[in-house]
């Protein structure tokens, strides 16, 4: 199937989507000033989500599609390995070098040794998750999706079990809306767009729960700077507040939860002063913050992504999602809570292969490449190491846990490595051979959101430079050449998308582009759990069965998670040795690794820092802008001090990601960052690290002999 599109004088303006890790998936009006060449993107004004609001990332983004550091050819290593040095190759001769190698490693040491691996450089479901189309056929090692989501997967379907909740624009219609774990003045600003709406029209109040002062928190009513990780003690001190004060609906949890007496008698000794020393807030803070929730109506809880970024973090939100159901709060419109909505119902067949899928396949954990390629039978289970890998869309080298660990396996003389990629990112530089990819402009997708319920497509803009080609090309090449047989590979993107469109219940490929969205968020009852929520016995469960929580329905470690909502302490905790908590949270002007190549985010982030407490940089003689070095067991990296009185003493933030190279000695932040995974089934922990810091003094130069 081909896009048919009229003839078009330039300039003129298309309708797209933006393809990044972002709940927003913003819908865009893209200016193309010629065939090959875009001018301004602007949020859509009439769609009643993005409202004509976009970040300031995707608003420059021509600085990114024609940026003059594009890999737009083959490449193939002609150094050592990380060299960084490589020659111009043909497509043909690439393609049949990787085919040859993934062909030559299945036949010694069994398919399993070869192991595609991708992640979100793309949310588009064909050119993000056709990789897997490949992996089921040819019967490759799968890879278990942990490095962003895993852990509020579990932690939000343990009680709700349904990846729905009310509609995120209910929020300008919310009289309290409270951002927790997360900051969309950086990571998805139509919620700030929201929370804009319900304050001048209902003078709604924002309150903000995050470890230190964000750009959200900067502009909220009230910001409740916690310890990381311990989100978990302050929900249930709120919830023993309900109980104690009256706030609690005990006929809506008679109707819709499943053990409210024994929850109640759990929180008993679990009130404010309890968790305040856990915590590190006040009692009054607590208190103020408890009563004001309890007694607003239309509360609307938007949870974050830091949950996501902690060992405990399944139970923290698990604890967290409590709350609405406690108060009785799900009820009204407004109020509630939500994390990501996700219950599309796709049926992805033809994108991922799942009609070829052998489930007796190992799977591997994503977080955890390092130990994977360094030979830790943990992951590698009965099967053989990996000596062959194909990458999409990420950039592990990086942004995965334990880099120094990544490194070392990507580095292996008998690992073969294919990255295709669009700039020469950190991974890029280990690999055998860098094939050009597409950015989101130059090839046709599908897409879906979390942070609200449009499908959209983003059809082909413009021609991409040079040679590049989309994630699904270079499967179907492949393929080919390795003598991989399933329908989806004879099919055009567009054809893919139009067939699991109409597969899927929703409207066809044409439809869609006519209406250049469709919304596909469920009606209020079902939003609002007003028929029961997502479990069999459609009741919230504030005793969950962790057993289920894993991403195949079964998690490893479910016997450590708390039976009822708790604190669970199973964090990096600080010690002498190592004092501070470490939080690596997003920047503003970066999106994970993207954006970081880009000159404006760069020259906007100025350069890497720790953001410390003015009394802990007093104690260890550190002033603005020194070098301070930060290591652990894992490693050391040396970034330049921020005083900051927006955390609590004891913790410190290093906004990231940036690249390996802006840091001394090559290696970032991840260096310190542990791979062990969050309970009960695995979850990076970027956010729950423990370091030691120090002022790193000026040496002296050596005397002359």
């Amino acid at each position: 199937m081909a896009l048919d599109q009229p003839a078009r004088s330039f300039p003129h303006t298309r309708h797209s989507a933006c393809p990044h890790d972002c709940p927003s998936t913003c819908a865009l009006e893209v200016e193309v000033l010629a065939r090959d060449r875009i001018g301004a993107v602007r949020g859509a004004a009439d769609n009643d989500y993005t409202a004509g609001v976009i970040c300031a990332k995707v608003a420059r983004y021509a600085e990114r599609v024609h940026h003059p550091d594009r890999v737009v050819h083959p490449l193939l290593r002609v150094g050592p390995k990380g060299s960084g040095q490589f020659k111009r190759n043909a497509w043909d001769e690439a393609l049949d070098r990787v085919a040859g190698v993934f062909t030559d490693v299945a036949a010694r040491h069994g398919s399993q040794a070869v192991w595609p691996y991708y992640y979100a450089g793309t949310m588009g479901l064909l050119q993000r998750d056709g990789i897997n189309r490949l992996r089921h056929v040819m019967r490759y090692s799968r890879q278990k999706k942990t490095i962003c989501t895993a852990s509020a997967e579990a932690g939000w379907m343990a009680g709700v079990g349904r990846f729905v909740g009310p509609d995120p624009r209910e929020m300008a219609k919310s009289d309290l809306i409270i951002s927790w774990g997360g900051n969309p003045v950086a990571t998805q600003v139509n919620v700030m767009a929201h929370v804009t709406r319900a304050r001048k029209e209902r003078g709604a109040k924002l309150v903000v729960i995050d470890p230190y002062r964000t750009g959200t928190a900067a502009v909220a009513d009230l910001h409740l700077a916690l310890r990381p990780g311990t989100d978990g003690a302050l929900a249930c001190a709120v919830m023993h507040v309900a109980f104690r004060d009256g706030f609690a609906d005990r006929a809506y949890m008679e109707k819709y939860a499943d053990c409210p007496d024994a929850l109640e008698a759990h929180l008993k000794p679990r009130d404010p002063a309890w968790a305040a020393a856990i915590t590190g807030l006040s009692v009054v803070a607590i208190e103020d913050f408890a009563k004001l929730y309890c007694a607003t109506e239309r509360a609307y809880i938007r949870f974050g992504y830091g949950f996501t970024r902690s060992r405990n973090g399944p139970a923290n939100l698990h604890a967290a999602t409590c709350l609405p159901t406690v108060t009785g709060k799900w009820r009204h419109e407004g109020a509630g809570a939500l994390w990501s909505y996700r219950d599309y119902k796709w049926n992805k067949t033809l994108i991922e292969g799942l009609d070829a899928l052998d489930p007796k396949t190992r799977i591997m954990d994503m977080s955890r490449i390092g130990a994977v390629l360094t030979g830790d039978r943990s992951e590698l289970g009965d099967g053989p190491p990996v000596h062959a890998m194909l990458m999409q869309n990420t950039n592990p080298a990086l942004v995965c846990p334990d880099t120094n660990k990544v490194r070392r396996g990507l580095m292996r003389d008998d690992l073969f490595l294919c990255v295709h990629e669009q700039f020469m990112t950190d991974t890029a530089r280990l690999a055998d051979v860098v094939l050009p990819a597409t950015q989101f402009l130059e090839h046709d997708d599908l897409y879906q959101a979390g942070g609200h319920g449009y499908i959209q497509i983003g059809a082909k803009l413009i021609e991409p430079p040079g040679e590049c080609r989309p994630n699904h090309a270079v499967i179907q090449s492949l393929a080919q050449r390795l003598g991989a047989r399933h329908r989806g590979f004879e099919m055009s993107a567009l054809e893919i998308v139009d067939w699991t469109l109409t597969a899927s219940g929703r409207p066809d490929l044409e439809t869609v582009l006519a209406k250049r969205w469709v919304d596909a968020y469920p009606p209020f009852a079902e939003a609002h759990f007003v028929d029961g929520f997502g479990h069999a016995d459609k009741r919230f469960h504030f005793a969950p069965d962790w057993s289920r929580a894993g991403q195949l329905g079964h998690a490893r470690d479910h016997a450590a998670m708390p039976k009822l909502p708790d604190h669970m302490p199973a964090i990096d905790a600080v010690t002498a040795e190592r004092p501070f908590r470490m939080v690596t949270a997003p920047a503003r002007q970066f999106l994970n690794a993207t954006f970081s190549e880009t000159p404006t985010s760069r020259q906007r982030e100025v350069r890497p820092t720790v953001q410390i407490h003015p009394d802990d940089a007093a104690r260890f003689g550190i002033a603005e802008g020194a070098k301070v070095r930060l290591g652990n067991a894992r490693g050391e990296v040396v970034v330049h001090a921020k005083l900051f009185d927006g955390l609590q003493p004891g913790v410190i933030v290093v906004e990231s990601v940036w690249p390996n190279d802006a840091f001394e000695g090559g290696i970032g932040i991840n260096a310190l960052t542990s791979d062990d995974p969050a309970l009960p089934d695995g979850g990076a922990v970027f956010h729950d690290t423990a370091v030691w810091l120090r002022a790193e003094r000026a040496r002296m130069p050596e005397a002359a002999e």
